[in-house]
Formats: structure tokens, C-alpha cells, sequence
């Protein structure tokens, strides 16, 4: 097996272990939105939803990406390892502390900004959460830039497992925005104490590696992606805020859900980019694009095989998606929700662990999304006057997609990639193809058997529920169940067209049987290990 093909499994089996830890994080979290518009009015959820955009924006913005420093010096400079940690949570902790800071002294600026006071109240307390998240989100970055893939996936999965269990426990038992707050509060704390754990365990006295000079070099490597990543997330959170100021808390609920993010979609995205930044920053080193190239088509192949499928069957079943989810009182969201998938297709270009390997890519993305910011900023105040939810949502998705095609060009240039490499895609236009076609056969479905469908559906839920006293939840089992039965009819046809096709390679079917067949094995061998036991233990008895 050469080096390459072993590089390639390597990425592989890591990328499949943080998918395992996503998935399983987003298992323990669905649960959370469900509840939330279920025991909340809509005026609250605006309220829950405003406050937790401000927090799950500032905690990756903040640090200017100087956490991700740490894939990139770990590997190249490994004397200098615990100065490069110490000199990212020393970041970390300034810049969480002025964002805390600001919000004590100045609450109002959350107030004004969404033109509601109950959030200046709260903007304190907000503060701590982003103070103690920034520092503490570092966890899961430092094992995966130590290559400790197997680490980081059980840190993604405690962590979602307490945040489940302290953020649900608020929804059920209090209800109120504040108990959100108090739960997201304490798990930051708890997860800042594991992270001080593992840093003392696998660094030991990195508090007395400050080095001045090096912390210059990561701040002149880290700031072109860390402006560039604030301008992004900036960029694609600005929207909501245009919203915030102009509608009320009940319109931003709705227009809130609507721009609802399918977590897997995130969570493959993440898991790929996540070890093949490394990757690409020794293959950069090494001065070997072409494999750059290739390694990126390959994580583009597998970004397609979920992403073309999931984007046709959610285009056609959105209404019942969403008012499943959300309940019938969340409608009006679904326009906005078909809107928003239209960004999902774009999701398969891979471009950010390319571009963290070349500073002439940072530098350009900087530029980019400068322009861009600026224009779409004077696109949203124009939209804010002329257009209602639906218009604000097709600015943001427009502007996305010019940005995703600019930084797809600017990378192709970078690595010499040549027209006759077009070819290197026939996999994602197989699987494209696969996926329209099993679209089209489920719409035909959908538009004959919804109604009938969906009724029986519904009874047999209620019947099912009635018997255990859980009527309420008749509409979520018996939309969930309808969804169910039209997901595997399209999942049949989209598997069997892309397998006809070939857009399966088959190296991919040859895992998923091997795996299958380990798994059997193992089942087996529990079998014959635990019936010698039984036969001693009545050996015994008698």
C-alpha cells in the first residue's frame, strides 16, 4: 500500500470518528428545538432564539481564529508546542474578557440592536457564556491538532451529553429564557474544566512558555483567516440581525426557523474539514498539490453523496418538515426554509482546508469577503425597507453562493488545476443526476399520496399515543413517521440509481460491507463466548 492510499484511509477513519461524535451529538441535541417552540410562545422562542445568536456567534469569531493556529504549529514546530498552547488560551481568555466586559458596562447594546430591553437584562449574563465558551471551545480543537481523534470525539460527545441534559431540564422544568441562560452558563464551566484537565495531562507547565516573539509569528499566521472567518460569520449571521431590528420577536421566530441548519449538514462539513486541515498543511509543505487536488475532489464525492439526496428530499417534503418540527404555527417558514436549501448543493466545494494551508488564499478571502460584506450590508438596508422574510433570505443566499464560487476559482488557481481535470467530478455529477432523478419520483409520490398518506399516518399515531396517555405528541410521531416512509422510498431509488450509475465507487461499498461483516462477527463471537459460561454455570449448579 503506498502512502498516499494510507494518508487517504487516515483521513478517512478520522473523518469517520468525528462524524460518529456529530452524530451522535446531534441525537442528544434534536430534542432541544422540538421542545423549545413547544413550551415556549413564539414571543419567547424570538426572544431565546436572539440571545443565543449572539452567543453562538461571538464564541467562534472572537478568537479571530487563533485556536486554529494550533493545527497548523503542532505538527510543523513541535518544540514550540506548549507556547503555542499557552500563547491561544492567553487569546482566548483576553478576548472572551473584553466581550464580557462590554456587555456588563453596555448592555443596552444588545437592547438597541434588537430593539428589546428584556435582552439588555440579560446581556450580563450573556457575557459570562461567551467569556467561558470562547475559552473552553478549545477543547475539541486541541485533540484533533494533537491527532487525537478518538479523544476529541469522546470530548464532542460529553459535551453535547451534558448540554442536553442541563438544556432540556431547562425547557421542561422552568421554561424561561433565564433557566437557558443559567444551563448555558454552567456547561461552560464544566467544559472548561476538562479542558484544564487535558492540558495539564498532555502539556504539562505550558503556563511557562510564553514566548513573545512566537506568539507574533501565530498572530501574523492567524489573523488574515481569523478577520477573514469574521467577516464570514458576520456575513452570514448579519442577516438575522437586520431581522431582529426590523420585525418583532414573533417575526424573527418565524423567519428564525425557517433559516433553520439541518445539523448533519454541519456536522459532515465539520468532520471532513476538521482532519483534513492538517492534511493539507503537510501535503502544502511537501509541495504536492496534485495530491491536494485529489484528496479534495475525494472529500467532495463523499459531501455529495449525502448533500445532493438530502437537498432534493427536504425541497419536496419541507411543509410536513417543518410543521412537524415546529408545529403548524411555524408555516409561514416554510418559503423561507426552500430558500435557504438552495445554499445546500454549495456545501459539497471544500475550500477552507486548502485555503488554511496557502496565507496567499487567507489574504485573498479577506479582500473577498470585505467587498462582499460591504455589499451586502447595503443590500439588507435596502430590503429591510422594500422587502419582507423571504427577500432577506434570498439576499444572503445570492451573496453566499458568489463567495463560494470566487474562492472555488481563486483555489483551483492555486493548485494548478487544469480544464481536462472536469473529469476528476464525473462521481459528483453521477451522483447529482441520482439524486434528481429519485426527486422526481418522489414528488410524483408526494403530489398523489400526501394527503391519504399522511392521514393514516396521524390516526395510527393518535391510536398508538391515546394508549399511553401521550396525545400531544401525535402530530410530531405521526408527521415523523409519514416523513420516515417518504425518506426510504426516495433513499431506495437514490442508492439503487447511484450504484446503476457507478457514483458509488467501490472501494466505499467494499467499507460498508466490511464493516457490516465485522460487525456480524463480533455479534457472533459474544454468542459462542457466553454460552460456554452458561454451561458452566449450571456445571455448577448441579
Amino acid at each position: 500500500m503506498n502512502e498516499t492510499k494510507q494518508k487517504e484511509i487516515s483521513l478517512t477513519n478520522q473523518s469517520v470518528w468525528i462524524l460518529f461524535a456529530k452524530i451522535v451529538g446531534f441525537g442528544l441535541t434534536i430534542l432541544l428545538p422540538i421542545l423549545t417552540v413547544r413550551y415556549l410562545t413564539k414571543d419567547e422562542v424570538g426572544v431565546y432564539r436572539q440571545v443565543f445568536l449572539v452567543i453562538m456567534g461571538a464564541i467562534p469569531v472572537l478568537p479571530l481564529g487563533f485556536s486554529m493556529s494550533a493545527y497548523y504549529f503542532l505538527s510543523r514546530e513541535p518544540e514550540k508546542r506548549s507556547s503555542t498552547i499557552f500563547n491561544i488560551l492567553l487569546f482566548n481568555f483576553t478576548m472572551g474578557g473584553l466581550a464580557f466586559l462590554t456587555l456588563l458596562f453596555f448592555p443596552q447594546i444588545l437592547g438597541n440592536l434588537f430593539q428589546n430591553q428584556e435582552i439588555t437584562r440579560l446581556a450580563p449574563f450573556v457575557g459570562i457564556i461567551i467569556w467561558f465558551g470562547i475559552f473552553s471551545n478549545f477543547l475539541e480543537h486541541v485533540a484533533l491538532a494533537n491527532q487525537e481523534t478518538r479523544l476529541a470525539t469522546f470530548f464532542i460527545i460529553l459535551a453535547q451529553f451534558t448540554k442536553m441534559l442541563l438544556m432540556v431540564g431547562a425547557v421542561m422544568f422552568f421554561s424561561t429564557v433565564e433557566a437557558f441562560i443559567c444551563a448555558a452558563i454552567l456547561q461552560a464551566f464544566l467544559q472548561t474544566y476538562v479542558l484544564l484537565i487535558y492540558l495539564n495531562r498532555r502539556f504539562p507547565r505550558y503556563w511557562k512558555c510564553f514566548d513573545l516573539k512566537f506568539f507574533r509569528k501565530q498572530i501574523i499566521y492567524a489573523l488574515p483567516f481569523g478577520i477573514a472567518g469574521l467577516l464570514y460569520m458576520v456575513q452570514t449571521d448579519i442577516h438575522n440581525y437586520f431581522v431582529g431590528y426590523r420585525f418583532s420577536a414573533t417575526e424573527f421566530a418565524i423567519y428564525s426557523v425557517g433559516c433553520f441548519q439541518l445539523p448533519l449538514v454541519r456536522i459532515l462539513y465539520e468532520s471532513i474539514s476538521a482532519v483534513m486541515i492538517p492534511q493539507m498543511s503537510r501535503l502544502q509543505a511537501q509541495g504536492k498539490k496534485r495530491e491536494m487536488l485529489l484528496t479534495t475532489v475525494n472529500a467532495m464525492q463523499k459531501l455529495a453523496l449525502a448533500y445532493f439526496p438530502l437537498f432534493f428530499f427536504l425541497m419536496i417534503v419541507a411543509e410536513v418538515f417543518i410543521t412537524t418540527l415546529f408545529t403548524k404555527n411555524y408555516a409561514e417558514s416554510v418559503p423561507i426554509f426552500r430558500i435557504n436549501l438552495l445554499l445546500l448543493p454549495f456545501f459539497c466545494l471544500i475550500i477552507d482546508p486548502i485555503g488554511r494551508a496557502f496565507p496567499e488564499v487567507g489574504r485573498f478571502l479577506l479582500k473577498l469577503r470585505i467587498v462582499l460584506f460591504c455589499t451586502l450590508i447595503a443590500a439588507l438596508w435596502f430590503g429591510i425597507r422594500y422587502f419582507y422574510l423571504r427577500g432577506m433570505i434570498a439576499i444572503f443566499v445570492v451573496v453566499f453562493i458568489v463567495e463560494t464560487i470566487a474562492s472555488l476559482l481563486k483555489t483551483l488557481r492555486i493548485l494548478k488545476a487544469k480544464r481536462e481535470d472536469i473529469y476528476l467530478l464525473k462521481n459528483v455529477g453521477k451522483t447529482a443526476v441520482s439524486a434528481a432523478l429519485a426527486g422526481m419520483f418522489l414528488a410524483a409520490f408526494y403530489w398523489f399520496a400526501k394527503d391519504a398518506l399522511l392521514d393514516v399516518c396521524l390516526n395510527f399515531s393518535r391510536r398508538v399515543l391515546t394508549l399511553i396517555n401521550f396525545e400531544k405528541a401525535s402530530e410530531f410521531f405521526g408527521g415523523s413517521l409519514f416523513l420516515g416512509i417518504c425518506f426510504l422510498i426516495f433513499a431506495a431509488v437514490y442508492l439503487f440509481l447511484a450504484n446503476r450509475f457507478g457514483a458509488i465507487e467501490s472501494e466505499d461499498k467494499e467499507k460498508v460491507v466490511d464493516a457490516f461483516q465485522k460487525t456480524l462477527r463480533r455479534i457472533g463471537l459474544r454468542k459462542k463466548n457466553q454460552k460456554p459460561k452458561t454451561g458452566e454455570t449450571l456445571a455448577a449448579a448441579e
